[in-house]
């Protein structure tokens, strides 16, 4: 432990970019804590806090940039990815979607304080085509509050850290089984309780192959699209005949769902997550005959099977009852 805090004093500008750059282009590193720590020797006046903030800026500028770039040119295979290293994928684009489409590209100021919206957001002003010089402007002042925050939170209480900083050395090894064990616990937990869910629906789900053979023989099915506007920006197809409706709405309009029909619902998330987890509500609800489609939109696409471009939202929501 005194060697790991020997090196990040000799060597915390560098620390500080490699960390930062790290936790924005979406591996799961510590940022915050590393920036107070910073904020800590800044205060103890062995290294320059203007220095640290531009380094801290610059790391998180060129992180973003990659995701910007990605959501540019790659937009549905960026958020697909974003949903697959996060812990939560299917949540992860539907929170950030309803942000930033509250905040506009404002959002790009204080997503990087909210957890799960930091990498998401730079891929979404791309897949927005947000210009690059307001993606600049935004990200930039968003990177530099994000950075300027924590590191005076860092040098104002750098006592204090010291202090937690000594009790660390104290306890040494000790010390970091506790964080390394508490870390690794939380993600196996979120690990588990999605493989739970996704078993409880196994035996319920529809292969693509066989929701084909229900459209070809004139099946009267209710298909539902789950996904949210931001999906359909970035890919503007749909399985024919689908009504889109997001997952808040489904929650909200489960009482217009026939109980006579099967029901199919989809989305684009790994594992198709929110598909299961809306089926498992319409089940809690009395609606039995309802399956999620294996493998989601992704798999129906690869078998080269019928797709239809979305014309337009209200196609889909609100302006009808879902068994019209």
């Amino acid at each position: 432990m005194q060697q790991a805090l020997d090196f990040l004093l000799h060597h915390i500008e560098l620390v500080v970019f490699l960390t930062v750059l790290a936790e924005q282009v979406g591996l799961p590193v510590p940022g915050i804590p590393l920036l107070l720590a910073a904020g800590a020797v800044a205060g103890e006046g062995q290294a320059n806090l203007a220095v640290l903030t531009c380094i801290s800026v610059a790391a998180c500028l060129l992180g973003d940039m990659v995701w910007y770039e990605l959501g540019l040119h790659r937009g549905r295979q960026a958020l697909s990815l974003l949903c697959r290293i996060s812990l939560e994928p299917d949540a992860c684009v539907r929170r950030t979607e309803n942000f930033f489409v509250a905040h506009g590209v404002r959002a790009l100021v204080l997503a990087k304080f909210i957890p799960g919206l930091s990498t998401l957001a730079p891929a979404l002003a791309g897949l927005f085509k947000v210009s690059l010089g307001r993606f600049f402007l935004f990200n930039g002042a968003g990177s530099l509050l994000w950075s300027l925050s924590f590191l005076l939170l860092g040098y104002v209480f750098s006592d204090q850290i010291g202090y937690v900083a000594d009790l660390a050395v104290r306890f040494g090894t000790t010390a970091g089984i506790i964080i390394a064990v508490s870390l690794a616990g939380y993600v196996v937990f979120k690990y588990f309780n999605r493989q739970k869910l996704l078993r409880e629906l196994r035996v319920a789900r529809i292969t693509p192959a066989e929701l084909k053979q229900l459209l070809d023989d004139g099946q009267q099915s209710v298909i539902v699209d789950l996904r949210g506007n931001v999906d359909h920006v970035a890919d503007p197809y749909t399985i024919p005949g689908a009504l889109r409706i997001s997952a808040e709405e489904l929650e909200h309009r489960h009482h217009d769902i026939p109980r006579d029909r099967d029901i199919i619902l989809f989305c684009a998330c790994p594992n198709e997550a929110t598909a299961a987890r809306m089926a498992l509500m319409l089940k809690r609800r009395g609606i039995s005959r309802v399956r999620p489609l294996l493998g989601g939109i992704d798999v129906w696409r690869e078998l080269a099977y019928p797709l239809e471009l979305v014309i337009a939202k209200e196609n889909a929501v609100g302006t009808s009852k879902i068994s019209s």
